[in-house]
């Protein structure tokens, strides 16, 4: 019994903490206001960076609706870095008012193709914003990028969601899309941290960030690399929940499992590289922004994380009570049931809340599998280009 109690005890410490970390950001992001900034009339230039690999059949659209901004067409250039398209691709390109950039690699990498376009680009831009190959934005997106920034901010991460809830496994992406949202983004600038950025849908001042992206060495999670230069640097990161970009969510349940996979080994990689200089600098300056992201990475995934807490907490409960074990293991292993159960419901937006998503749930359990599987095959993952292909079209945002 001894022996059994002390596993409970070490379980019951690391999923509790785990637990306690999404609690507390998922409160108080319940009490997220997002503020109204205005530009004072001043209009920034601004670069919209997109870069895309072997994304034919969703470029040539996101192209076109990238330049549908309420923002005057003289002060914003939308800037396609195409690696590997094809040639009617291509062809078809040229006849939009865009400026193309053609990169090739022998490795394909998300900040070559960035590095290269900005070094290739003569215009002295205000502002970058990037995208991913299939976003598109909300009409008013570089307005409200371009208000902002009339505050002293070098980093602003807008609001990422869904482009598509076409079936299962999009609308379980969805969700966890908002989650994160409101958990690393809302709850962290309610309680005066830093937003995490995602990869897309984000905006930088442009000197800053061609600076900062030279720096960068990472072959899979440029972002969480750029991330942890600004936090170790004192930066602050905002949060627009009102400039929308549209997502493309997953399709198929292999899609789910590689996507992860290479997020998981990204948090890993920079884990290990970071959390001892990131405790070194809570420690001498009082860095908690650079500190908590390091915390972040090893923070296991969300759905891991519930699958846990559900499965072991049912076990230890129906275990204890045929073992006639004390009662307050029961108890505690309640608490933490409720509690994590709860930090879902108050992160999921009550739009979320219908028959949809009930019937989602169904794949849930296969979700889960699937992450633990990456989990498992994660080593290596971050020293190779793992690409997503992009299929669906904007016509999805509006039947959503």
């Amino acid at each position: 019994m001894f022996a059994f109690n002390i596993i409970q005890i070490i379980l019951l410490i690391l999923l509790g903490l785990a637990t306690l970390y999404i609690f507390i950001f998922s409160i108080a992001s319940l009490f997220y206001k997002q503020k109204t900034y205005s530009d004072n009339g001043n209009m920034k230039t601004m670069a919209v960076l997109v870069p895309g690999y072997k994304e034919d059949q969703v470029i040539i659209e996101v192209a076109k609706l990238a330049l549908e901004q309420d923002y005057p067409s003289n002060l914003f250039d939308v800037i396609i870095i195409a690696d590997s398209f094809k040639e009617e691709t291509l062809t078809t390109l040229k006849t939009l008012p865009i400026k193309l950039i053609e990169v090739s690699f022998e490795k394909s990498t998300k900040s070559k193709a960035l590095n290269k376009a900005m070094a290739t680009l003569e215009r002295a831009y205000d502002i970058a914003v990037v995208l991913d190959a299939d976003n598109i934005m909300a009409p008013d997106f570089l307005q409200k990028i371009n208000a902002v920034f009339e505050n002293d901010f070098i980093a602003v991460q807008g609001h990422r969601t869904a482009k598509n809830t076409n079936n299962s496994w999009a609308i379980l992406d969805a969700i966890s899309e908002e989650i994160n949202n409101n958990i690393f983004r809302k709850g962290h600038r309610v309680l005066g941290l830093s937003s995490a950025i995602i990869g897309s849908g984000m905006a930088f001042r442009y000197p800053y960030f061609k600076s900062l992206m030279s720096t960068v060495t990472a072959i899979g999670g440029f972002d969480k690399e750029i991330e942890l230069k600004m936090l170790k640097e004192g930066r602050k990161i905002v949060y627009l929940d009102d400039a929308l970009v549209f997502d493309e969510k997953i399709q198929k349940s292999e899609v789910f499992g590689n996507q992860r996979r290479r997020w998981l080994s990204a948090q890993f990689h920079y884990f290990r590289k970071d959390f001892l200089n990131a405790l070194k600098d809570l420690i001498l300056k009082g860095n908690i922004d650079y500190f908590d992201k390091a915390i972040q990475f090893i923070q296991p995934p969300r759905i891991l994380l519930l699958g846990a807490v559900i499965l072991f907490s049912i076990g230890f409960i129906v275990a204890n009570y045929f073992l006639e074990n004390q009662i307050m293991y029961t108890q505690y292993w309640i608490v933490l049931g409720v509690a994590c159960v709860l930090s879902f419901i108050f992160a999921v937006p009550r739009s979320y809340y219908t028959l949809k998503t009930l019937s989602a749930l169904a794949s849930l359990p296969k979700g889960m599998f699937m992450m633990l599987l990456s989990l498992l095959k994660i080593k290596g993952a971050n020293k190779t280009f793992i690409h997503t292909q992009h299929t669906s079209s904007s016509e999805e945002i509006s039947s959503k």
